[in-house]
Order: structure tokens, then sequence, then C-alpha cells
């Protein structure tokens, strides 16, 4: 697949910065859940700006689904997605992506981090194979967590929330630390899914080294 143009036919925000985009699927478009793509904005003077974006939906799907963050302060790519609607077009390209499900375990991830984990779990729960997976989601503010109620249902008690700007008696407050995590995974000799931005993923495999996990049980992608 090669710089396939698609419609948007569903764009809506899903936080205040974080944009749902559903587009229609081409034929030949195939991704295994944790994969991503590049998008090209469909507008002049943007077509050579690609950035990754991973697919949120089911291999299934009759359509493709994005979470995206957007950065309103900077004038970059999410930025301009901000001004599409229903209609619009854009441009991906080919399948890529390191993080796919191993077995069960326990994925972190901080923000919009949590997108290659979104389409895994769905999957996961459409086969009836959630197990005892468990996601640690790390986020500024409540109304930062995408896909809250989805989760909710999906994981039960096995969703956890931290926040680090807001305090407020439902979640936790601060940052991840190995005790958080000690207490909160799954287990410490099982897979553990990671994901968010490079500050935060350097902090948690850190943690994670110091926990004695196993380095081919830790795996990972930078947001």
């Amino acid at each position: 697949m090669k710089n396939e143009l698609v419609k948007i036919t569903s764009i809506t925000h899903a936080t205040p910065d974080v944009l749902h985009i559903v587009t229609e699927r081409p034929n030949g478009v195939n991704f295994i859940p944790g994969q991503a793509t590049e998008i090209f904005l469909y507008k002049d003077n943007w077509e050579n700006e690609g950035r990754p974006f991973t697919f949120t939906g089911l291999p299934k799907d009759k359509h493709l689904e994005f979470y995206i963050k957007t950065y309103p302060s900077h004038n970059g790519v999410t930025n301009q997605l901000r001004s599409l609607h229903s209609g619009d077009k854009l441009i991906i390209n080919d399948v890529f992506g390191a993080i796919n499900y191993k077995g069960e375990g326990t994925f972190i991830a901080g923000g919009a981090g949590v997108t290659p984990f979104i389409s895994i779990l769905r999957d996961l729960r459409a086969k009836n194979k959630l197990g005892s997976n468990k996601l640690i989601f790390a986020n500024k503010r409540r109304t930062d967590i995408i896909l809250k109620s989805e989760f909710e249902d999906m994981l039960k008690y096995n969703f956890i929330n931290i926040l680090s700007e807001e305090k407020n008696k439902e979640y936790a407050h601060g940052y991840i630390t190995e005790d958080f995590i000690k207490e909160n995974a799954f287990s410490l000799n099982n897979y553990f899914y990671v994901c968010g931005p490079p500050g935060m993923m350097d902090a948690v495999e850190n943690q994670l080294k110091s926990l004695n996990v196993p380095k081919e049980l830790i795996i990972k992608e930078a947001f």
C-alpha cells in the first residue's frame, strides 16, 4: 500500500485535545492490532508532512479508525487536522509497528500512547480472550482519559488510572513508580507492553529493570 487517498466519514472530539477520525478503508489495507500507518494531509503545502498514527479499529472493520492527539499551540499536522470535516480527504501510507500481542500481561500507557493498545484490547475482547490483562493508564487530568467508559466496561477492575495534575478520589495521583507497578501489574513474570512519551517510556523501562523484569518481556513503542 502506498499513498492511498481516503475520505473522512466522521471526525469528532474524544477529549478536548484528541480527535476521533473514521475514514473509508481502501482495498488491500491490512494490519495487525497495534500497528500504525503514516498519514498525510490532502492539502496544499502539507502533502509531504507525514506523521505516524495507530489504527484503533479492528482488522475486520469496513472502515479505518484513529484517535489522534492534537497540539493546538503548534502549527503542525495535528493542529491542521482540527480544521478538517467529514468529506475531507487524507493520504495514508504503508503499515508498520513494533507492538503486537504476545500473551497476557500489563499494558502501561501514557496519554495518547494508549492508541496501539486500543485495537489490541478490542481484538482480544472480540475473541473473548481478554483474560487477566491489565491497563495502567497515566494522564494529566480525568478529561484526558481516552475511551474511559469503554475501558471500564471492557476491563473492569483491571483498568487502573493515575493522574499527574489533578487530584480525584476515584484515581491515583502522581506518576508511575516501581511501587505502583508492583502493586497494580498482572505479574512481574509476564509481558509488559509500554507506549507513551519518551520521558515516560524511559522511566517505566528503568523501573521494570529495577523490578527484575526480563528484557524479553518488555515490548515497547515510542510515541
